[in-house]
């Protein structure tokens, strides 16, 4: 395998004559990026390109590497949170693998890994992540040092603490249930739609609504479709009510006809009176709806928020 200059000065040996990607004690720096939406805590990693640590709105954070150039081969890479070589007695915490695949970033770790290197950085652990090059099987190693790592992490906190409750990923579908025979929302019902609102009003590209109303199968047919369409104008009522434009809200109902799961039990019929709420995101928003038309078209079913 040939590598430029500038790579091989970047290139260490390790006691296990492993190459070893890092960044010089004296030149580290920690970086953080983010806004109300995701957050990232990033230390560049000379010759090599930089670990991350990422943390979506309504999860906990993920560490992953991002590089330019393809240096792991495809497979299982152990991941660590190693000692300082002063340190030898505490000895290398492993935190088991990670799956490398291709492009810019070759993985993403588990939260709960990711949790545990955050810890280490905090008590002077390098995150190690071991695995082989992609040319020739040598083994290779890219290691974060902790220096300065305490006040970058006192700011990549404080960004945390902006973060949203929710990502798009998490109420682009959602389902609002209603009790038996009801049309009114109830609390819990207010609050997933509050919780909703609070991401439209961030993300004003979200600006298309698909409300699909349903009921159970209690009672005659069209006693059931008309419940499904209350629900829905229920919903749709709350949205406009807070600053929701009507236009961007396209409402059917179906009774009966689409099922969640059988209603074999007072429980599965609980889950089949609800309102499908999907959102999606639209360049052009359309010219304002005079009426919402019933729909003989069978809805998505989204998953609870």
């Amino acid at each position: 395998m040939r590598l430029r200059p500038l790579v091989l000065l970047c290139l260490l040996a390790s006691p296990a004559n492993a190459l070893t990607f890092q960044t010089r004690l004296e030149r580290v720096q920690w970086q953080v990026e983010g806004d109300q939406f995701e957050c990232r805590l990033i230390q560049p990693i000379a010759g090599f390109g930089s670990g991350e640590f990422v943390r979506r709105a309504g999860e906990q954070a993920i560490f992953r590497l991002q590089s330019p150039e393809r240096w792991l081969s495809a497979g299982s890479a152990t991941l660590l949170a190693a000692a300082a070589p002063w340190q030898p007695a505490r000895g290398d915490i492993n935190l088991g693998v990670v799956s490398v695949g291709g492009g810019e970033i070759p993985f993403n770790s588990t939260q709960l890994q990711a949790g545990r290197l955050l810890a280490g950085l905090l008590e002077g652990r390098s995150p190690v992540v071991r695995h082989r090059t992609l040319h020739g099987g040598d083994t290779l190693e890219i290691r974060l040092l902790p220096a300065r790592f305490g006040k970058a992490y006192e700011d990549y906190r404080a960004c945390t603490a902006k973060l949203l409750p929710v990502n798009f990923d998490q109420v682009r579908q959602s389902q609002i249930g209603f009790p038996s025979s009801d049309v009114v929302l109830d609390p819990l019902g207010r609050a997933k739609l509050d919780i909703i609102l609070q991401y439209m009003r961030a993300d004003p590209s979200v600006n298309r609504i698909e409300l699909d109303g349903h009921s159970d199968n209690s009672g005659n047919r069209l006693l059931n479709r008309d419940l499904s369409r209350r629900r829905a104008l229920a919903v749709q009522e709350y949205l406009v009510a807070n600053g929701v434009p009507v236009e961007q809200i396209t409402l059917r109902f179906h009774g009966e006809r689409y099922p969640l799961v059988a209603n074999s039990s007072e429980a599965n019929r609980a889950k089949n009176r609800r309102v499908t709420m999907r959102l999606a995101r639209e360049a052009t928003p359309p010219a304002p709806a005079t009426a919402a038309a019933p729909s003989s078209e069978a809805p998505a079913n989204g998953a609870p928020l």
